[in-house]
């Protein structure tokens, strides 16, 4: 995690005064940094059965097609309104920085997958709430939670839903 670590970027003052973001571009460019995400996401679930990886636009959908690769897993992208071509569940929710909305397929998920949702980053936990949400409205046998990385300081483990089973790669 140290390699990873040391890749990431702080922008100061993105996207708004005050706010350090944290920049996974720089590690994703990386070639030894994005395998290590890809083994040590999949690590975390390569004995659980899991079917399916559902990424969060935008960064959501790097780390998660690498986890679903790697797991031998489908991969669901959860989107933001009119991105996606056939029927789809919606759902609404706020963020740090106003509100939002994005969808799923509304057959992207059965009753036997597990499945895996994946997000860079829990700020607030808003996206990941809503993402949940979606997928377990869709009834799979179980869901889990990953982060690469968690900014502990703004609290959004705390805003997600109490029967999810959370992970983060890194805590900051």
């Amino acid at each position: 995690m140290e390699y990873i670590k040391s890749k990431i970027r702080d922008v100061y003052d993105f996207p708004a005064k005050g706010v350090i973001f944290k920049d996974l571009t720089t590690v994703f460019k990386d070639a030894k940094a994005l395998h290590q995400i890809g083994v040590e996401l999949a690590d975390l679930y390569r004995d659980k059965g899991v079917t399916k990886v559902v990424g969060i636009e935008s960064r959501g959908f790097i780390g998660g097609s690498i986890a679903a690769f790697e797991l031998n897993a489908g991969f669901v992208p959860v989107r933001k309104p009119g991105k996606l071509p056939a029927d789809t569940l919606k759902a609404s929710y706020d963020k740090e920085y106003g509100k939002d909305v994005i969808e799923i397929h509304r057959d992207a998920i059965t009753e036997d997958d597990v499945v895996v949702i994946h997000d860079d980053v829990l700020a607030t936990g808003g996206t990941m709430t809503a993402a949940y949400n979606l997928v377990k409205s869709m009834n799979p046998k179980k869901i889990y939670i990953n982060f690469i990385i968690e900014l502990s300081a703004l609290g959004g483990r705390k805003n997600l839903p109490a029967d999810a089973d959370v992970t983060s790669l890194i805590v900051c």
